[in-house]
Formats: structure tokens, sequence, C-alpha cells
């Protein structure tokens, strides 16, 4: 308080004194112990009134312990159960988070962590994914500006995700505590297996095999890939302590229509502790026709190459890229691209006339539009010889098949002439063009379905600077080259539209993300937001039935049938107003990344340690790392000085005061004959 809240509190004690003085004993016959009451009532009401006038401000210090968090972050993968570490792991995190002493020096944190990272006290290690690095990343925004210790509980195996070592604060240690045996044991393990979704009919596809060994003598195993009870390859291969991976590639006939399911398997006479991974399931759809695509153009350009490159991703397309004047037959293709039409183009439009093939128009600056007017019927050019750059805006309400914004908005402008572009029959839009900021409402890329006659146009050259674009956003060309391929799709397809459309692949992996998407169109083939779709799916080899509703996004319905056991699925999808239904059939492949591991992984949970400058414990080490927690003189708890300012007028109680005091005087008079 100031000086002057001082001397005004004593003037207020001196003047209530004195006016209880003059009314209760001055020239006061008696002096008697009713008078004194009074006296100090009044004295009470006075002062709290002047009190509450002055309203001084008191201020009251404190004092609070921050302590310095410490995460306590468990495996709770299906791996560490694999390990038979389940109950070490319990056994360790208890030890941990029940220390007296750690308690007293840190806020002790539980987490647990598979697929994602979540505070958590309970464990039941059935996670069917590792990512160590979700720990990292979680960690740094939960605790951003703290350095604080972390352990982490775990075997160190990582199933998905980015390296884990680069994950964490290089300033904030990690203590990793190693589950498992880390003894190295003999083991043959398939590691990595790689072959294309698709192969052709009567060809020969490619699998491609990394099979690793752990251990130091020399052995002899078996590899074999076999369909059913058929081996189609087998063949011998030795290991030994300098030669402990091996690239095994091998052709296989696609001899029948349809997903066909194989099994790799490596073996030997050797006895292994984990023999879970010495084969791995995969699957490959055979289909009995490859689509043939002509990109026809009289001029040299950047976007034939990105169209080519981006078509051929993928394999069930072929690109021919030739001349106007070099079409002797349009027999042999499904799909022509003709790129920026002239007069030399035709021919080509007289001859599809009789091939009746679908049709990509792409135009641009070297387009002559009088002579594109003449051929087709779908726009109306009315174009300058002035060139402009547009734009792309997408359109969430194109419902002509499942398309997704790959950031069209941010691309570099197309180039095309200047003027009017005006349809003349209903169309579906996917992007409008606009010029800098203001929207034009004219098509940038539009498709056609007309009585199975599918043409698509696109309004701009130079699209292969969006393909660029879109691996400078997302670090690969697979978005873009999916928006191509739906586009090739489009117009290698010559079914009429459906009113019930589904999309889903023909097999997953067990543990992986098993969804099914579909849209429903009603009679004028608009996207119908209001229809109730669900789906029944049965088990072929139980006869088990499952029923589902499938929720709506965006633009489509959709359907999560996330941990269904391995086997084969038929499926019936059924729109509940109209009964119109698809049916449809998967597999789920029985594998289990979690069971692919033998050892721990010490070695690259030593490396995390010493990134961040922390230390590696085996779980008969747990009391060293809490004595070196404890005995850590950097995460000591932070004291900070609390000051809390309260003026006296914001206290009720004070106010109470006065008011009983006044009533308590004026009853004491009454009652006293005193009024």
């Amino acid at each position: 308080m100031t000086t002057t809240t001082v001397l005004l509190l004593l003037l207020s004690v001196l003047l209530a004194g004195g006016v209880s003085f003059f009314q209760y004993f001055y020239k006061a016959k008696t002096n008697s112990k009713i008078n004194w009451l009074l006296a100090f009532l009044r004295f009470s009401s006075i002062f709290g009134l002047l009190l509450l006038l002055i309203n001084p401000i008191l201020t009251r210090k404190s004092f609070e312990t921050i302590k310095i968090p410490l995460p306590i972050v468990v495996d709770n993968s299906s791996s560490v159960a694999e390990f038979k570490a389940k109950d070490i792991a319990l056994e360790v995190y208890k030890k941990i988070i029940s220390n007296a002493e750690l308690k007293e020096k840190f806020d002790i944190q539980s987490y647990q962590f598979s697929a994602d990272l979540e505070a958590s006290d309970t464990f039941d290690f059935k996670g069917t994914q590792t990512r160590i690095d979700a720990v990292g990343k979680g960690l740094k925004s939960i605790h951003k500006s703290v350095n604080h210790p972390t352990v982490i509980i775990s075997d160190g195996n990582q199933t998905q995700g980015s390296d884990y070592i680069y994950s964490f604060d290089e300033n904030k240690a990690v203590y990793p505590v190693v589950l498992g045996d880390t003894t190295s044991v003999l083991d043959l393990k398939i590691s990595q297996l790689n072959v294309n979704k698709y192969a052709f009919l009567k060809n020969k596809f490619p699998v491609e095999v990394f099979v690793n060994y752990s251990g130091k003598k020399n052995v002899n195993a078996i590899f074999s890939i076999s369909q059913g009870n058929s081996v189609l390859s087998k063949q011998n291969v030795s290991f030994s302590s300098s030669q402990k991976s091996l690239l095994i590639t091998i052709l296989l006939p696609a001899e029948k229509v349809g997903v066909q399911v194989f099994k790799a398997t490596i073996s030997s006479l050797e006895i292994e502790k984990n023999k879970y991974n010495n084969s791995k399931n995969f699957a490959v759809e055979v289909i009995d026709q490859k689509s043939e695509i002509a990109i026809i153009s009289s001029i040299n350009h950047p976007d034939i190459g990105a169209l080519k490159r981006a078509i051929e991703t993928n394999q069930q397309r072929k690109v021919t890229i030739v001349k106007p004047n070099q079409i002797n037959s349009l027999q042999d293709f499904n799909v022509l691209i003709l790129y920026q039409p002239t007069s030399d183009f035709k021919t080509v439009f007289e001859k599809n006339v009789v091939a009746n093939l679908n049709t990509w128009i792409i135009t641009g600056t070297k387009t002559d539009f009088t002579f594109l007017n003449q051929q087709q019927d779908a726009f109306s050019f009315k174009m300058s010889s002035q060139q402009e750059d547009y734009l792309a805006t997408f359109s969430s309400q194109f419902n002509l098949f499942a398309s997704e914004n790959i950031g069209f908005e941010n691309f570099p402008p197309l180039q095309n002439a200047f003027g009017t572009i005006t349809p003349k029959i209903k169309m579906e839009t996917l992007l409008t063009a606009r010029i800098l900021n203001v929207e034009l409402n004219t098509p940038l890329l539009s498709y056609i379905d007309i009585q199975g006659k599918r043409t698509c146009f696109l309004f701009g050259e130079n699209s292969w600077k969006w393909r660029l674009q879109s691996h400078i956003d997302q670090q690969s060309f697979e978005k873009f080259d999916v928006f191509i391929d739906k586009t090739i799709q489009f117009l290698a397809s010559n079914n009429a539209r459906k009113s019930l459309v589904v999309t889903h692949e023909n097999f997953y992996n067990s543990g992986d993300a098993i969804e099914i998407n579909a849209q429903f169109f009603n009679k004028n083939y608009e996207f119908d937001d209001k229809a109730r779709l669900s789906i029944t799916v049965k088990n072929k080899a139980t006869n088990q039935t499952k029923s589902y509703d499938l929720l709506k996004s965006t633009n489509s319905y959709k359907v999560n049938l996330d941990g269904l056991p391995a086997g084969n699925y038929s499926f019936t999808v059924t729109e509940n107003n109209s009964k119109a239904s698809h049916a449809g059939f998967f597999e789920v492949l029985d594998f289990d990344i979690e069971k692919q591991f033998v050892n721990p992984d010490y070695v690259k949970l030593n490396q995390l340690a010493t990134q961040t400058n922390g230390k590696t414990f085996l779980t008969n080490q747990v009391e060293k790392l809490i004595k070196s927690l404890i005995t850590n003189d950097n995460y000591k708890p932070i004291q900070k000085e609390m000051i809390k300012k309260t003026p006296i007028i914001d206290w009720i109680w004070l106010l109470v005061l006065i008011a009983l005091s006044l009533a308590a005087e004026w009853f004491i008079r009454k009652y006293n004959g005193l009024l």
C-alpha cells in the first residue's frame, strides 16, 4: 500500500472512533456495557464504509512449483506380445510411474502408441501398426517450449511412417527401454515383395523379392512361389555371415483372368524362432485387355510427353504418339487424344465417324478453332488471335466420377486463345476458367457422355507444368497421374452410366484400411445426397454376414471395414429407396506386419538416444534409468512467484459485516428504548 492509503486509513480510524465517542460517551451519564457495544458497532459500520470508499488494494504473494513433464510412452503394438514382453513392459512401466522420488521431481505423464500417440495408462498390446515417428511429432506439439526427457518402452520396430530418428527434438533427451531379447538368433525373412497390381492375360509379370538372413553360420534354403497346391517357381539359395540378403526376381505367367493370389516362401532345415516371416502372400489382378491410346499431334510440345508418362503409370495403358498424316486405321486404338487440332486432322475426324472412338480434345495457341467449329457440335468457339493465361477453379459439384481437388487452384495457368467458348449441349465441368481472380464461368475441363459416346475437352496448353507443380506440392507425381488416369478410364469405357457406382480394391492386406466408396445418381445423372446406401458383407468360408450403412462425404458415400479377418468376401451395396444394387468381391490377405520381427531394433533405438543426448537401457536396468533421471540436474522443478492483488471493494463479506453492524445497532437501541 502507498503512504497516502495508510494515512487515509489512519484518518478513517480516527473519524470512526470520534463519531462513536461523540454519540455514545460525550456528555453520557453512564458508561454501561450497552454503550460500549453500540459504540463498537457504530465504529465498525463507519470504518467499513470509509474502507470501501478508500478501496485499498491488498497484495498477496504465493509460490507455485512447476514440475518438468516426464512422458512415459509404451509401445502398444502386437509385436510386443509376439516377443512375449507384455508382462515385462507393464512391470517396467509400473516401476517408473510408482517411484516416489520421480513423482516428487517430475510431472509423470502416461502415453501409449501404435499407429498414433494417445494419452493412456492402460495397454492391451493389440495395435496393428507401429509409428514411433508419431511419438516424436506428438510430443513436439504437446510440449513445444519445455525441455523434458522422454522414456520410450518399445522394441524399436517401426512398420509405418518416416524415420523416427529425425522425428524427435534433438535438444530433448530420449531414454529408450528396449523390450525383447536382443540376442541375435537365426532367422530367414521375406522383408519386401514388389509386384504390379495388374498383369495382362497370356503375358508374364515380374515379382521382386528381398530375402534377409540373420545368423552367423552358412545356410542353404529353398525359395518358392506357389498358387494353391501348385508350385510355380522353385530355386535354391544360400546365405552366410557375409551374404545376408538376396534380391530374387522371377517372371510368372498370367494364365487366368481375375484376381490371382500367390504365396512366396523361404524355407530351410534350420530351426527358426519365428517362421511367420518366412512367407508372404500377394495378389495380382489379371486382365484380358490393354487400353491403347493414341496421342495425335502435328506439333512437338512438352504436354505430349507429360501425358504419355502420366497415362502409362497405369500398366493397363499403352500410349502411341503419331502425326495426323500417319494414321492409316483407328481400329488399333481405344481412345484418341487430339492435341491442338488443325486442318491436318480432317482425315482423323472423318475416320473416327466410322470408328466412333471416344476422344480427348486439347486446345492451345496453335489450334485452328474455325476448323474445330466444323468438326464437333459440343462447343461454339469465337476466338481471337490474342493469347491469354487461364487459371483453374475446381468444381465440387462435379459428379460424373469420383474426383479429388489435387490443388488445381495453385497450378500455373494454361495458355489458350482469348475469346468466347459457348457450350451447345449438356456436359459436366470439372474445372472452370478464371483470369487472375476474375471468374469467367466458362469451362476449362469438361466431360460429355451422350448415349455411350464420351468426349473430353481441355482448353489450354502447358498442362505439363501442372504435373511438375503437383510433384512439388506432393513430393510425388501420383495424384496428378491418378487424375489423368481417371479421365482415360472414363474415355476407355463405353458403358452407359449406372445410377450406382462402387469403387474398391480387389484385395487388401489384413491390418490395412478397407474402404469402399459409392456414388448414387438420380434420373438426371445428378449426385443424390439424400440416398440411403447400405452394404452387406459375407465371408465366403463361414457364410457369416454383416451389414453397415455408408456415410456421406463431399461427393460420395463411404464405409470402413477395418478389422475383417483374412479370407474371401462378397458384398452387395444397395440403395434402400430405389433398391438399385451393386455386387462385388474382395479378398483380405493374411499378412500381419507386426509378426515379421524376431529381435528388437536395439541399434535404431540406441541411435535415437545418441541423437538426443539420452541413453538406452535394457529391461533389467530400470533402476539405473530411474537413478539417472533423479540425479540429472537439467530437469529441476521451476518455482514461480504468484502475486495476487485484491481490491477491498471485491470483499463481499465486508459489505455483509457493515450491514450486520448497522442492523445490530438499530435492534439494540430499539430494544433499550434509545430511539
